[in-house]
């Protein structure tokens, strides 16, 4: 096969672009040590079925679970039944009861880290009380934590549409974590991510809506791991890193700067929980392995070339983020096509993925460049841009 592709650029024009050598990347021989690093994952989606947004998901659960062990082969924690598994885009609560039974009955079977989503969306899409949203929480979590899991707060749409100020948020979120066996991680994904949780903790100004967060995590520090916090500011994450209670750990969602936030000032770092990482696992692996020999330029030459891909499959509109995920996939044969739950293989551009496949061609993160370029290639035809 033939590694040169005829992309499409911004201005109109053709390019032929030939993909390079992979970069070279090992497994860890054990455990990652310096930081525990999640990467929030995709679920893979039945070809054959509808999956259209008026036919609801169909999963190929064999093919989802294998990429969870790919993960996990490279030191990797998952966390799943997140957004990046299309939660609120698709995947219903059915399905998302299901993949987290099956992921944590594999990754018990793998001995493999894995945290899990527990969020209010087996409610109507219609206004619920702050009882019905609390029980929702509840169910959620006893599930997750009945199967052996970590679970991981969401942020509830539910609850940004009924709550009238942070109080509510502060009953609610006392109430949720006042009821988890062990200790959860509270998410706070903001409205870049999900504009139906615009205002979340009370308030649209976000130093107010930090406060309120604060003295959530304070509250209720006993029963919290750590927060992930998944705002796209890096000065933000670094000032509630300074606040959060003693032994809370922050887990960066920053998928523009976590080379930053991982890294840290000296003082204090952030852990990782990423759907950036579901991008670049092999590269992820390698650098906190870097991080753990004490190697910090290293770390930072191995994440460098990362960070262009990642903030163009986060440009706006985030929440589109998925397609990237999911067409990376495709790219680097962990799944045999380019289809998704509620059709969102869609949700990108042509020119848009051309660009990401020479992102990650000049990131070294396509494992066989001659695959990835016949996948692309196939794609291109099917846009109507001839590879002859």
């Amino acid at each position: 096969m033939s590694s040169r592709v005829t992309i499409p650029l911004e201005d109109g024009s053709l390019k032929i672009h030939s993909l390079g050598e992979p970069g070279h990347f090992e497994r860890p021989a054990g455990p990652l040590q310096s930081r525990r690093a999640f990467a929030a994952v995709h679920v893979v989606a039945d070809p054959r079925a509808e999956n259209t947004p008026a036919s609801g998901a169909s999963i190929d659960w064999d093919a989802t679970m294998a990429f969870r062990r790919h993960l996990w082969s490279w030191g990797l924690a998952v966390a799943d039944a997140m957004d990046t598994a299309q939660r609120g885009m698709g995947l219903d609560w059915p399905n998302t009861s299901e993949l987290i039974v099956r992921s944590l009955r594999e990754a018990n079977a793998e001995g493999g880290d894995i945290a899990c989503g527990a969020n209010t969306d087996q409610l109507p899409d219609i206004p619920a009380t702050i009882e019905r949203i609390v029980d929702a929480y509840h169910e959620q979590i006893d599930l997750i934590e009945g199967n052996g899991g970590q679970p991981v707060v969401m942020a509830s749409r539910h609850l940004a549409a009924v709550a009238s100020g942070p109080e509510d948020y502060r009953q609610v979120y006392s109430e949720v974590l006042g009821q988890v066996s062990g200790k959860a991680i509270v998410h706070w994904l903001g409205d870049m991510f999900d504009p139906a949780l615009a205002g979340y903790w009370g308030s649209r100004d976000l130093d107010e809506a930090s406060d309120c967060f604060i003295s959530v995590l304070e509250e209720n520090a006993a029963r919290i791991d750590g927060v992930k916090l998944s705002l796209l500011d890096r000065d933000r994450e670094i000032d509630l890193r300074r606040r959060l209670p003693e032994g809370l750990r922050m887990y960066t969602g920053d998928d523009f700067d976590y080379p930053t936030t991982i890294r840290g000032d000296g003082d204090r770092h952030s852990d990782a929980f990423l759907g950036a990482f579901d991008l670049i696992a092999p590269a992820a692996s390698a650098a906190i392995q870097a991080l753990d020999n004490g190697e910090m330029e290293q770390f930072d030459k191995i994440l460098a070339p990362t960070l262009p891909l990642s903030r163009h499959v986060f440009s706006h509109p985030t929440y589109y983020y998925k397609t990237g995920v999911v067409f990376m996939a495709y790219l680097s044969g962990h799944q045999d096509h380019f289809r998704m739950v509620n059709g969102l293989e869609s949700a990108r551009s042509i020119v848009h993925l051309s660009r990401q496949l020479t992102l990650a061609d000049q990131a070294g993160l396509l494992p066989e460049p001659d695959l990835a370029a016949h996948r692309m290639r196939l794609v291109l035809e099917l846009a109507g841009i001839s590879q002859s």
